[in-house]
């Protein structure tokens, strides 16, 4: 029997608000997230606040204001809020200003190249943020960022990092893994607040987005994939290839470790945030723009129009609850939506969850 269900989100957990970049030190930068309207901007000291984007009075957006200095003037009325959401200026009147003038702010971390924003009304906790630090361990240069605005709800794009054999059939010759993914049942490993899986395989000539920065490029090298899910929207990614007998990881490969992580829009539009560093050519900065713009460009044309046509053809509905054919390689798609409908149950219990960075992971070295 299928579930056609009322979205719920966990909130309360660190999300992307945005790339670092999107936000300048000048004017306001709104953003829905969790159907919730967003205003975020940079103090003049270069701190990032977010805020409602609401104004108490007649709910317009503030993002449709003005800065003046630290503060945001509402255009409409003109009443004036400083950064903690609290009205310093009414013009009208005896310039009495009301208890219910009020914004309501929301805590933001700047951290490896990302804004992130805690949605909850619990107290916000950084040790629950995701420790995603090998974007930031190398050469600036070795590191790309990138964003995607999708019309289909985040899981998908959850469910379609977690089974990569999807590459054995859905993407071209830059990152073909010869059909070497599909007949293998992946390893998985999991934890009270994380799932892994992990392909191990050989291919002659290697995988081409790393086979020229080996010994020999058309020969037979050892790859391996790993994929590790954090509820509830975060996934690393870790590629790598050698044609040495050397343990499969990023330490003694040549290779590269990827960050997808999703926050929702809406019930049916999803922020999609991609970083990618890799441990070779670190210095090489048209090299790193050219690499972030193909893998930017893969998804927006090979993945996209499948993720985004999932949704058109099942909307909301729980996807485990129409009974779906289960592939052997859907295993850590399934397990890790399970472990985020746990979390999410326990959020609604009062329950606290683990932090997410508690994990360990692999560090990239160059």
């Amino acid at each position: 029997m299928e579930t056609s269900r009322s979205v719920s989100f966990l909130k309360n957990a660190w999300y992307v608000a945005a790339l670092s970049t999107e936000v300048g030190p000048d004017g306001v930068f709104a953003r829905k997230l969790l159907n919730t309207p967003v205003l975020i901007y940079r103090k003049q000291d270069g701190t990032p606040v977010a805020m409602l984007d609401r104004c108490p009075h007649r709910f317009v957006p503030l993002s449709m204001g003005l800065r003046q200095g630290d503060d945001i003037v509402c255009k409409y009325h003109g009443l004036k809020f400083d950064c903690s959401g609290a009205c310093n200026r009414n013009p009208h009147g005896n310039g009495h200003i009301p208890r219910a003038a009020r914004v309501r702010t929301y805590p933001l971390l700047e951290r490896f190249g990302f804004l992130w924003i805690w949605m909850g009304d619990g107290a916000a906790d950084e040790s629950r943020l995701p420790d995603v630090s090998p974007l930031t361990d190398g050469h600036p240069h070795s590191v790309g960022f990138t964003y995607m605005h999708r019309k289909t709800y985040y899981e998908l794009i959850t469910d379609n990092v977690m089974d990569l054999s999807h590459v054995d059939h859905l993407h071209g010759e830059i990152i073909s893994t010869r059909g070497q993914l599909t007949p293998q049942v992946p390893q998985v490993k999991e934890t009270d607040n994380t799932v892994a899986t992990r392909w191990e395989w050989k291919q002659t000539p290697p995988i081409f987005i790393l086979n020229q920065f080996l010994p020999e490029p058309q020969a037979e090298a050892r790859h391996f994939v790993e994929v590790k899910f954090m509820a509830p929207t975060t996934v690393q990614l870790q590629i790598g290839a050698t044609q040495e007998d050397v343990p499969l990881d990023l330490e003694n490969c040549v290779g590269q470790y990827d960050l997808h992580t999703t926050t929702p829009e809406s019930d049916g539009t999803t922020h999609y945030f991609f970083a990618t560093r890799r441990n070779h050519i670190e210095d090489d900065a048209d090299y790193n723009a050219a690499k972030i713009k193909g893998m930017h460009d893969a998804f927006v044309d090979e993945d996209g129009p499948f993720v985004d046509a999932q949704y058109v053809a099942i909307g909301n509905t729980d996807l485990l609850s129409l009974n779906p054919v289960l592939l052997s390689s859907d295993v850590g798609a399934v397990r890790a939506r399970r472990l985020l409908r746990s979390v999410i149950a326990d959020e609604g219990r009062g329950a606290q969850p683990e932090a997410a960075g508690t994990q360990a992971h692999a560090a990239i070295h160059a």
